[in-house]
């Protein structure tokens, strides 16, 4: 329900909703635009990789469409950005706290070249992918016993 404006109610009923909402649909567009420059590809390119029209992405970059998670999806896929992070500017999810994307600020750094970013984007997934088989890997040790574990116990005896 749209709350009125001005003293005791009166006046025009407050648009900010809309406005909020027009705003939203703009700063995402914008942010697909700035991703899509970031990576040297013209608005063609873009809609060849994501699988959508040409028009629809104009449209979407000046924030005149809506586009639904999928659509969302498949430009990530295409700007090779995480999902989450259109899906946060759209407003589909909630942002992290305290957590920020890093593979966006690296894309958006201009004191680097766009094959420095690369690499650094691929080390910090190698990393990051890294961490998660260890991870994995500590969890399934925990439920079985380590065999080596319990011959350097059993020397120690």
């Amino acid at each position: 329900m749209l709350a009125p404006v001005g003293p005791a109610g009166q006046g025009r009923p407050n648009l900010h909703p809309v406005n909020d909402l027009e705003a939203r649909w703009r700063d995402l567009g914008e942010f697909i635009r700035d991703q899509r420059r970031v990576g040297h590809l013209s608005l063609r390119k873009l809609s060849e990789m994501a699988g959508i029209s040409n028009p629809y992405l104009s449209q979407i970059e000046r924030g005149l469409r809506k586009p639904s998670a999928e659509i969302l999806q498949q430009i990530a896929r295409a700007l090779e950005i995480s999902s989450e992070t259109l899906y946060v500017r759209a407003g589909i999810l909630e942002p992290r706290e305290g957590e920020t994307d890093l593979i966006t600020e690296i894309r958006l750094d201009p004191w680097i070249n766009e094959e420095q970013k690369k690499t650094l984007v691929q080390i910090y997934e190698s990393f990051r992918g890294e961490r998660r088989s260890r991870t994995v890997g500590a969890d399934l040790g925990r439920d079985q016993d380590d065999p080596s574990e319990s011959e350097a116990l059993a020397g120690r005896s």
